[in-house]
């Protein structure tokens, strides 16, 4: 007999909401299962902004939250670093929030330099690890930088592997591509991941909701990332269809999520008609 589910972990763009809309269904379904007293946490990826920010966007789309139910890669990345290796000297390749995340927790983070020879890198010796993440300010001096860094011998770890961002749209490149570039050149394997399916974001999500992974629903658009770390740490998953996954895609799994719905709305049924 399948637990009761006491805690519900939601992925964001793709899942609630897609740019500044909420999805179909994403305001009612979570106001009902609140009302039904699951413990809710959001969890994204993107590293792009403070947790305070995107609680307060859900907040102003008619899903109140508080910062201590948002977490993201950045997040989990520095308060990582901080208690395992708050010593290292940082590359990071990323934007502003992500630099002061990592700051935020007590981190090194190197500047970057400020000529304008876009071969000019800072001293490879003196970087102790190169940070990977979605940063729209890519240019050739930061993958220069990152990969002499790495050739030099510096660890290599990254907020997230998702090779597209969703937008309104379509979709946008994101850190897996760039994870991709620097593995091909440097002939290197990403060390260290913080976001989903990464097991760092379930220990910290966990702490965060008080519940066991066998109590918890893990709800989110893509298969590679949300279904992936939710069926590792042996939650309940639910693949909603309003991001970049279809039916097809699902099809294709050998191990498919406990559910499939085409919006939150179908959500609560599903909890309905299996008791969880």
């Amino acid at each position: 007999m399948k637990k009761a589910i006491e805690g519900i972990i939601f992925d964001l763009d793709g899942t609630v909401y897609l740019g500044d809309v909420a999805l179909p269904g994403a305001v009612e379904a979570i106001a009902a299962l609140r009302r039904r007293g699951k413990r809710i946490l959001f969890v994204s990826n993107k590293p792009l902004e403070p947790r305070g920010v995107y609680a307060a966007k859900l907040t102003r789309l008619g899903i109140p939250a508080a910062e201590t139910e948002v977490i993201t890669s950045a997040y989990v990345l520095g308060r990582h670093l901080a208690g395992a290796a708050p010593h290292l000297r940082l590359y990071v390749i990323g934007e502003a929030n992500l630099r002061a995340e990592l700051r935020g927790h007590g981190l090194t983070v190197l500047d970057e330099l400020s000529g304008q020879n876009p071969q000019e890198v800072i001293d490879p010796t003196g970087i102790d690890a190169v940070v990977v993440a979605l940063d729209r300010t890519l240019d050739y001096r930061k993958l220069n930088t990152a990969y002499q860094a790495l050739m030099a011998g510096a660890a290599f770890f990254a907020t997230n592997p998702d090779s597209t961002c969703p937008v309104p749209g379509g979709a946008i490149p994101d850190a897996g591509a760039t994870i991709a570039f620097l593995e091909h050149l440097t002939g290197r394997k990403l060390e260290l991941l913080a976001g989903k399916p990464s097991p760092l974001t379930v220990q910290v999500a966990m702490a965060e909701l008080q519940v066991q992974p066998s109590r918890c629903l893990m709800v989110g658009d893509r298969l590679e990332t949300d279904i992936r770390m939710g069926q590792e740490a042996g939650m309940v998953t639910a693949v909603v269809l309003t991001g970049v996954s279809s039916r097809a895609d699902v099809a294709l799994l050998e191990q498919p999520p406990d559910f499939v719905v085409e919006t939150l709305t179908e959500l609560t049924h599903c909890l309905d008609g299996n008791s969880l």
